[in-house]
Order: structure tokens, then sequence, then C-alpha cells
């Protein structure tokens, strides 16, 4: 489950870089395909997430990814929290994002920096992915204020 996991909440963020920082040289389809791409597969990873909380007798699941913060005894880890309600809104958002970014296609066919919108959207899913699977009040608000911007 912590590889789906950190598949579901990073996939954004990579798309977000892949679709903003080469977007003029891989073109905007593939700019599109990328970043709706990995929210359509984060969306199908979250499904299992769900279905294994779904009887409600499992419990929570605290998925490591770094040391964030080590001053003396303060020890803040950057970590993903996956519980009952993490896993209904990891579906929401998913699904959600992923459906966005897919009628995005047809709103934004005429705009000519469609990569850099696609980043954008990206990255707001994964500032969202963030703010739902914090493990920490530090993380949580990184994540808030990244849906903020």
């Amino acid at each position: 489950m912590g590889f789906f996991l950190k598949l579901i909440v990073f996939l954004p963020l990579l798309a977000a870089i892949v679709a903003g920082l080469f977007g003029r040289w891989i073109g905007k389809t593939a700019a599109k395909v990328v970043t709706t791409g990995s929210l359509f597969i984060g969306a199908l990873l979250s499904w299992p997430i769900f279905l294994h909380y779904i009887g409600g007798s499992a419990g929570p699941v605290v998925v490591p990814v770094l040391t964030w913060i080590q001053s003396g005894t303060l020890t803040v880890d950057w970590a993903l929290r996956v519980d009952a309600l993490t896993a209904v809104m990891l579906v929401v958002v998913t699904t959600v994002s992923s459906l966005v970014h897919l009628y995005s296609w047809g709103y934004m066919d005429e705009d000519p920096s469609q990569p850099r919108f696609f980043a954008y959207l990206s990255l707001f899913s994964f500032a969202m992915l963030m703010l739902v699977t914090a493990d920490s009040l530090v993380q949580m608000f990184f994540g808030w204020e990244g849906v903020g911007l």
C-alpha cells in the first residue's frame, strides 16, 4: 500500500514538473497526456486503498517519506497517513481532478499556454493530496498553502 500511496501523491507533482519545465519541447498534447494520465493512474490506484478501508476494520497506516525537520528533541517526519477518511478523500480528489483535467482538454483547446495551465492544475492536485494525506500539522500547513495559491 505504501508504494501505491507514494505514486498517487507524487505522480501529479512529477507531471507538473514535466509539463512546466519541458512543455515547450514536448508540446501541448504531450503535456496534457502526461498530466491527465498521471491523475487517472492515481484515481485507479486509490480505489484499492478505498476498498481496503470500506469495511471499517483496518487501522491507520503511516508511510514515512523522509525526516523533514530535526532540531534537538524535535523531529518532524514527512509521512503520508491513510485511514478511512483519507481513503475516501483520495478517491474523491483524484477522480474529480482527473475529470477536471479531461474537461480542460476541450475548454483550453485554443489557449497558447496549455502546458503551463496543466502544470499548475497538476500542482494544485498535488497540494490537495498533500493536504489530505498529511501526517503532521506542518505538512498539513504546506498542503493548505499550496491549495491556496
